[in-house]
């Protein structure tokens, strides 16, 4: 189980959000049983520094039967009501206020949060208070879905606002279908949920050679297969190679795939083995590469160590491999070292 104040890193490095000083000194303050709560101390700091700067105002779409036009006419309303008559008509029109899409999830999920039982009390009690500081969502309460953020990442929010988005994101994601007895909502501690820990793993390494080095470039590349066919058509049938992180530089160029497991190694008959997919897929990326004249090609596969520490070197077709374990449990100085140190 990654601890609480790495995952924070994690998100921060995953969602292009540098870590706050406030949110790690609280965290270190009043140390955390569990990722919720960890996640509505970042909501509240977050909120709270919007809530200072004055909330965005942005337009809205309203519909509204009125004596003066404004806006569109709506003529069937308008019409079907017998309005005209009436020197009335239903009228569409946008309206400048505080009310937004995330404005409106963040009350949604404050209110959620603030009656959790995975939520310390004191931490309950300040976000009820920052929650009444919100705007009023309007009429009942529904459940975010993957619609609602799709809608968000389509708007242009700055980084603050996205990384509220993306928290927002997957406290829902976490949550329970069903409410208790009581009304509560549960969640699940994410950290055991592999898919999702393995997409946060990846964009978190991929987003912090971004940030935290110069000599390389940093991206997700699509690599062509080297293949040929009797008829053309075939070759899309060929899966797509995605590499998770690939760093370039004149002299050097680096497939790192990362893998969010238990462990580097499982047992296969009654010895210790490399997980053979995982091989096999850096292998591939590597013999379809066609690096420039003088740049070295290599691969890395880097895991989490849980249950040991693992550091292989092989020549692979021709090319250095590397597998490498990256302790979770030490300080974030010294993962950030390892990380820095792997491509030097």
């Amino acid at each position: 189980m990654i601890p609480l104040p790495t995952l924070y890193y994690f998100l921060c490095y995953a969602w292009n959000r540098l870590p706050e000083p406030a949110v790690l000194q609280a965290s270190k303050s009043t140390p955390f049983a569990k990722p919720l709560a960890l996640l509505a101390q970042v909501l509240l700091h977050g909120t709270r520094r919007l809530l200072r700067n004055g909330l965005p105002l942005t337009f809205q779409t309203q519909e509204a039967e009125l004596a003066s036009l404004r806006g569109r006419i709506e003529l069937a309303p308008t019409l079907g009501r017998g309005l005209l008559s009436q020197g009335r008509a239903v009228c569409t029109f946008d309206e400048l206020g505080v009310d937004s899409p995330l404005h409106r999830l963040l009350a949604h999920t404050f209110a959620t949060l603030s009656h959790a039982a995975e939520v310390p009390a004191g931490l309950r009690r300040e976000l009820r208070q920052v929650q009444q500081r919100l705007p009023v969502v309007p009429g009942p309460e529904t459940v975010p879905t993957a619609a609602t953020f799709r809608e968000l990442r389509r708007q242009r929010l700055d980084s603050s606002a996205r990384f509220l988005a993306h928290v927002c994101e997957l406290v829902w994601q976490v949550a329970l279908p069903e409410p208790t007895a009581a009304g509560r909502r549960r969640f699940t501690d994410f950290r055991r949920d592999e898919g999702l820990m393995a997409r946060i793993f990846e964009q978190f390494v991929r987003n912090f050679y971004r940030r935290e080095q110069r000599h390389f470039r940093v991206f997700a590349e699509t690599i062509a297969w080297q293949a040929e066919a009797s008829a053309p058509d075939d070759l899309a049938l060929l899966p797509t190679m995605l590499t998770d992180t690939t760093l370039e530089a004149p002299e050097r160029k680096i497939i790192l795939d990362t893998k969010y497991y238990a462990a580097a190694l499982r047992p296969r008959y009654d010895r210790q083995r490399l997980i053979a997919p995982h091989l096999y897929q850096l292998y591939a990326y590597l013999q379809n590469q066609r690096p420039a004249p003088g740049q070295a090609l290599e691969g890395v596969l880097l895991y989490p160590a849980n249950t040991q520490a693992v550091d292989l070197r092989y020549t692979l077709g021709g090319h250095p491999v590397r597998v490498i374990t990256l302790n979770l449990h030490q300080p974030w100085a010294g993962i950030a070292a390892d990380l820095l140190a792997l491509v030097k």
